[in-house]
């Protein structure tokens, strides 16, 4: 059970991480993600790769 539960931490913290990421890359102004070469579209995307590593 213990381990089942950890599982689920490590989920629900992987998700709060990508929802904070996404919020913050598209919050991010333009002149900075053109800078960056980050296409704002793919913030889910971009979100995903860093936090799940695909």
């Amino acid at each position: 059970m213990p381990a089942l539960l950890n599982t689920i931490q490590t989920r629900l913290r992987k998700r709060a991480a990508y929802a904070r990421t996404v919020a913050e890359l598209r919050a991010m102004p333009l002149d900075v993600a053109i800078d960056l070469d980050i296409y704002p579209p793919d913030a889910e995307k971009l979100a995903a790769k860093a936090v799940y590593g695909r």
